[in-house]
């Protein structure tokens, strides 16, 4: 990393801090407003769907969970329980390390486009990003909101540099810049910038345009993977 660059990221990472500590009560009330209402009405709405992905799951496994549980990172590096609809094999994570080469995304994320640990409703459910659906319930709980940075593994956290961890000086959220912008197509590197900028720049006006876009992105299927 040259002189140029470090001094760019010392200045975002100022800017984020001054961001953060400025940010007013009543953004940060209006988010949580949106984030309760709109999760609790899709909740509603989604729920014939939600039971009938469940089931499904259910049939195809019946000796496995519905839900898949996994520990996240959030803001302040608080960890917490993330919620998702089981998509993979009950012995996904001890099969992880063997698919590690096959990693299609630079940097601190795994992903694969072909997975041999995905199930056949997974890879549907997958697809159409049904399996996030569950993490409503954490946003309704706060340890989500609708719209921020993708909350980390602990593993992952544990390679960030000081750049990386501005990440986890907001809320943790479902959607973000990320995913509108390229999702699995972009690198870590890509991801970090991206939720940078968001932090930095974030309000009501781009919360509900990200919102927006993801919603759209989800009709299409859009980079699912």
């Amino acid at each position: 990393m040259n002189l140029l660059d470090t001094r760019l990221r010392s200045e975002i990472a100022a800017r984020i801090r001054q961001k953060t500590a400025s940010e007013g009560a009543g953004y940060l009330l209006a988010k949580r407003l949106i984030d309760i209402v709109v999760s609790l009405a899709a909740l509603v709405l989604l729920s014939p769907l939600l039971v009938a992905v469940a089931l499904a799951i259910k049939l195809e496994d019946p000796k496995g969970p519905v839900l898949f549980r996994q520990v996240r990172i959030g803001k302040d590096g608080k960890p917490f329980v993330m919620l998702k609809f089981r998509s993979m094999l009950r012995d996904a994570e001890s099969r992880l390390e063997a698919l590690l080469p096959y990693n299609e995304v630079e940097g601190n994320m795994f992903k694969m486009k072909n997975d041999p640990r995905v199930t056949r409703v997974g890879r549907f459910i997958r697809k159409w990003s049904i399996d996030e659906f569950p993490q409503l319930w954490n946003v309704i709980k706060g340890d989500m909101t609708l719209v921020g940075p993708r909350p980390p593994l602990p593993r992952e956290v544990k390679n960030y540099s000081p750049y990386d961890m501005n990440r986890l000086t907001v809320t943790p959220g479902c959607t973000g810049l990320w995913q509108i912008s390229g999702r699995n197509a972009l690198s870590f590197r890509d991801m970090v910038e991206l939720d940078l900028a968001y932090i930095t720049n974030r309000n009501l006006r781009l919360d509900l345009k990200i919102i927006w876009k993801t919603c759209v992105m989800l009709l299409v299927a859009k980079n699912g993977m």
